[in-house]
């Protein structure tokens, strides 16, 4: 059974150590002859890392860490001088810290191939850098950069710091357009595309290949990849909880599978797949190794409608690009993976695409809402937990005054400061607290009469629910009961043979009130 490389992000240390390696490098080929400059965009944890290593060594002519690989198979090319570089590795937190440190990586990397630079600008240096080592080497440069956007996102709660970063970064890659005549290949990779334009305004040849579906696969590993490679360690985790293997695999889809950038094709996230393997247990692995503050920040400040967030639908356009003035949260977490392409539309008129985006699985829809919740409320998640089971239990007892009581205590414990008297704050934290429970709710679900604010279905029955927002609370409950009633919205349900419910709801600054038929 062939070791896991957890954590390990160096192909010529997988390969030489005999780890389990998915082999990808069969696509190698049609991405180098894409474009002269490539730019690929894909979340965290996601093998960008091990990607940009693999193009090294191949590009460095290390050729025998390739044997019994897809790319064994393609001309073998003569070493070129390679400049890599990963942003991770630059301190970013301030204009100077970034500017110094770009400095002394081109120093670093000249000393390295025994040259020495007279420019002491970080973009001159970067430029005098490419050319000599074209001129020492008499071959072109391949420049490979990881985490290109680093820098930026981790300062995204600081706008000042985010766009004089973004500025400093803009005249580093302007470099490479001007050194064309120097370069063999370009090949970008980060986790957003949100400042795609300004950044790269100087650098206006760069394809972008993140939607290409040529290269839906190239990172993130399918569900043939799955069995395939990982057969051995399948049998592990089969025999640990005495599943069958087509059990185990249903499981292990339910929580990691679903990545998609094609809206056909659907992957896991390697993170959590090798973690799942190292430790023979179910956990929320991707999520935990990392979740930006500044999105949980963005959500407030937004004050976005979370019950709306799963099943939008967003336009080529904000896929491609956000400002970082004007940042379009599900295009965010679409770039950023906490959301992904469930089916793509095209425009009937001009054929253009747009991309309805769902949450990619279990792991990750339970864990952004438990974290988003756990902030509002400012209790541990673990202290939530717990509630969730006694909330179900009251459902399903059709004890309301129990299930209501919970939500109001809920409620109370949101800092004033975040409590926001707007009727999609109130679905948010509604579907919030229902999602976790694990019941099935759908929002906003049409019929022939109306919009119905939300379907609950248990096993045996289901709750037709409308909710309503204002100042005066036994007034809209009652207004809510009769919407129900009047529109008849219960009708579509009838069939199901289920006990039916109907539930009206009503918000006012952290109060709650309620009424229930059945019917």
């Amino acid at each position: 059974m062939k070791k896991l490389p957890l954590g390990i992000q160096t192909f010529a240390k997988i390969r030489t150590d005999d780890y389990l390696y998915v082999d990808k490098t069969h696509l190698f080929n049609e991405l180098l002859n894409t474009s002269p400059y490539v730019f690929l965009s894909r979340p965290r944890r996601f093998g960008k890392s091990l990607l940009v290593s693999t193009l090294e060594e191949w590009f460095l002519g290390h050729h025998d860490l390739f044997k019994g690989l897809g790319m064994e198979k393609q001309v073998s090319i003569p070493p070129h001088p390679v400049i890599r570089i990963d942003f991770s590795l630059i301190p970013h937190d301030s204009e100077e810290r970034l500017i110094r440190g770009l400095t002394e990586w081109v120093t670093d990397v000249a000393l390295y191939h025994g040259l020495k630079l007279e420019k002491t600008d970080y973009d001159l240096a970067f430029a005098e850098l490419i050319f000599k080592l074209w001129k020492t080497h008499q071959r072109p440069v391949v420049v490979l950069i990881d985490e290109y956007d680093k820098a930026i996102l981790d300062n995204l709660s600081n706008p000042t710091v985010a766009q004089q970063t973004r500025d400093i970064l803009r005249n580093f890659y302007t470099v490479l357009k001007g050194s064309d005549a120097y370069l063999k290949w370009v090949f970008l990779t980060g986790v957003s595309k949100f400042t795609k334009l300004s950044l790269f305004s100087g650098l206006n040849n760069l394809q972008d290949v993140s939607l290409d579906e040529r290269f839906a696969t190239l990172l993130g590993i399918s569900q043939t990849e799955l069995e395939d490679y990982f057969a051995d360690h399948l049998t592990v985790l089969q025999q640990k909880f005495k599943l069958s293997r087509e059990v185990l695999l249903e499981r292990i889809r339910f929580w990691y599978n679903g990545y998609s950038w094609d809206g056909v094709s659907r992957l896991y996230n390697p993170f959590s797949l090798l973690n799942l393997f190292s430790t023979l247990r179910f956990g929320n692995y991707w999520f935990a190794s990392g979740t930006p503050r500044s999105l949980i920040d963005l959500v407030k400040t937004q004050q976005y409608d979370l019950s709306r967030l799963e099943h939008t639908i967003i336009s080529e356009y904000l896929s491609d690009t956000l400002d970082l003035n004007t940042l379009d949260l599900p295009s965010l977490l679409f770039q950023t993976g906490y959301l992904t392409i469930q089916q793509i539309h095209y425009d009937s008129y001009d054929l253009s695409p747009s991309y309805q985006l769902v949450f990619p699985n279990f792991e990750v829809k339970k864990s952004w809402l438990n974290y988003l919740l756990a902030d509002f409320t400012q209790q541990p998640v673990t202290t939530i937990q717990p509630v969730y089971v006694q909330m179900l239990e009251a459902l399903e007892k059709e004890n309301l005054e129990t299930f209501i009581q919970h939500l109001r205590v809920l409620f109370a414990k949101i800092p004033y400061t975040l409590h926001l008297n707007k009727e999609a704050y109130y679905h948010s934290l509604f579907y919030m607290i229902l999602t976790l429970m694990g019941v099935t709710i759908d929002l906003e679900v049409l019929t022939d009469k109306g919009r119905i604010d939300g379907v609950l279905e248990l096993t045996e029955k289901i709750y037709v629910i409308e909710f309503k927002y204002g100042a005066t609370l036994s007034q809209l409950t009652q207004q809510a009961m009769a919407q129900l009633k009047d529109r008849r919205y219960a009708e579509r349900y009838l069939a199901t043979g289920k006990k039916i419910l109907l539930l009206g709801v009503a918000f006012s600054d952290k109060k709650i009130d309620y009424q229930v038929e059945t019917l």
